[in-house]
């Protein structure tokens, strides 16, 4: 009787340990995401399952909470001091052409822009930088977005974390470059 009152109070320890594990790996490490929506197609697609990493500085794809029930996953086009303009359907950071590849496919089967120009003074953000403390965001679909554009720059202490690792569905596992 001792020894299988031992047995099921090892199990509990083993189990209680795991789940410190499992919540503490989520809560400070890695979360997963799910796509809600088509902003960042053609390089996401709706209902696919991310991995979002809390850690280290917001790289190119970051997750964010937009409000108080909902997580946007966009792409930063400008940090802070950084000074925003799209014209010709070109994104010039700081005055300099910025490549974006991962807009081509989308850019071929439209007519006219893809990105309507602006200045970063002309959004609602208001200024001619991105602020200190705030990220500029734009989900790749430019056309049917709610990003920096019309909600304004990001703090960035509203990012949850970075994501590039697609993980479901299964047969679409890949690392988005950036």
């Amino acid at each position: 009787m001792v020894e299988k009152k031992n047995e099921t109070l090892e199990w509990i320890k083993a189990l209680v340990i795991a789940l410190v594990i499992v919540f503490t790996v989520r809560a400070f490490l890695f979360t997963p995401i799910v796509v809600d929506g088509a902003s960042m197609n053609t390089t996401l697609q709706d209902h696919e399952r991310m991995i979002v990493s809390k850690l280290g500085e917001p790289e190119r794809i970051v997750v964010f909470h937009a409000n108080e029930k909902q997580d946007y996953i966009k792409r930063v086009i400008g940090l802070p001091g950084d000074k925003i303009e799209y014209k010709n359907d070109t994104l010039y950071v700081n005055g300099k052409a910025y490549k974006e590849p991962f807009l081509d496919k989308q850019k071929k089967n439209i007519n006219g822009d893809l990105t309507k120009p602006f200045k970063l003074e002309d959004t609602v953000v208001g200024q001619a930088t991105v602020p200190e403390g705030h990220l500029f965001v734009m989900g790749d679909n430019r056309r049917n977005s709610t990003d920096s554009r019309q909600i304004g720059a990001i703090p960035i202490d509203e990012v949850v974390g970075t994501t590039s690792i697609v993980f479901y569905p299964i047969n679409d596992i890949r690392i988005i470059e950036n």
